[in-house]
């Protein structure tokens, strides 16, 4: 809604399904686009402040995508769609029908893997990248955690309810958030229906992670990494992460020199964007990173 900073951009993927994203900011700014990708069975609403503070005060557009699933976008009927893959295609799709050739891209989690996937098919259109506590290697222990509160998710039927779940789960790995900062997160993972709240994904998105077997290291990504070493690169760790280890973070330094790296102090997977100075040390990296390109 124009009013709350954004308007709704409806689209539809390759395969006809309607899909939905947030736009924040002027479209012809001569700033590069910013484009906001979220986790498993996150939505658009994690990025909302953010993408405000980045679209007002770095005059960056800033379109931040609902995948397949979620928030404002159709539920597949087919759960083999929900795959990093098929949701990577779905938003160069969007960007076709936006008219943007490239942008800055921040993901987190699983919008990470999707980054990896775009510079595998699809580099030209990686100017510069955030990843939000993920990495090339996924740590199976914090996938299965993923997993586990995922497959016994409470179902709160009021917004005290989904405080208290929220903080009975996650709460350790975050003691650096505010009672605000719970707000935000609960307000943007669920949605007002007549039965009370409920969980803004398809719930079959939990059945796609059953077949992982968490014994076993996981296919890791670092081929994939490969392509985005040539981009200015900044990596953000939650200092309690499950999913993305400090060895991995090492090596990702290892492996591209330029990187900028931030571990954030009292949060876990994944680090709370609009938090402390973390939209200041983002807009500061794009500004550098758009800077320096343009230098070239």
């Amino acid at each position: 809604m124009p009013g709350e900073g954004f308007s709704d951009f409806f689209y539809d993927a390759p395969d006809g399904l309607r899909l939905h994203a947030r736009i924040y900011g002027e479209i012809n700014s001569g700033r590069w686009p910013v484009v906001c990708l979220p986790g498993l069975t996150r939505n658009a609403r994690d990025f909302h402040e953010l993408a405000l503070r980045l679209s007002s005060q770095t005059e960056r557009k800033v379109v931040a995508f609902d995948y397949r699933g979620r928030g404002q976008s159709a539920y597949d009927p087919d759960i083999s769609h929900y795959t990093v893959g098929v949701e990577a295609g779905d938003v160069l799709a969007g960007l076709a029908a936006l008219d943007i050739e490239d942008a800055g891209f921040i993901g987190t989690s699983r919008g990470g893997l999707i980054i990896h996937v775009l510079g595998a098919i699809a580099p030209a259109v990686l100017k510069a990248v955030v990843l939000n506590d993920i990495g090339p290697v996924i740590e199976a222990p914090g996938l299965a955690h993923i997993r586990s509160y995922l497959d016994g998710a409470p179902k709160p039927r009021t917004f005290t309810e989904a405080l208290s779940a929220q903080r009975g789960v996650h709460g350790a790995d975050f003691p650096a958030l505010t009672e605000a900062d719970w707000e935000r997160m609960v307000s943007a993972l669920y949605r007002e229906t007549d039965a009370g709240l409920v969980s803004d994904f398809d719930p079959r998105l939990v059945d796609t992670l059953a077949s992982l077997d968490f014994s076993k290291p996981l296919p890791d990504l670092w081929p994939q990494f490969e392509a985005l070493t040539a981009l200015p690169l900044l990596a953000i760790r939650g200092a309690n992460s499950k999913l993305l280890s400090a060895a991995t973070l090492a090596e990702m330094q290892k492996r591209h020199p330029g990187i900028e790296t931030i571990t954030v102090e009292g949060q876990g997977h994944a680090p709370f964007l609009e938090t402390g100075t973390l939209p200041v040390a983002i807009a500061a990296f794009l500004d550098r990173a758009e800077r320096k390109i343009q230098k070239k």
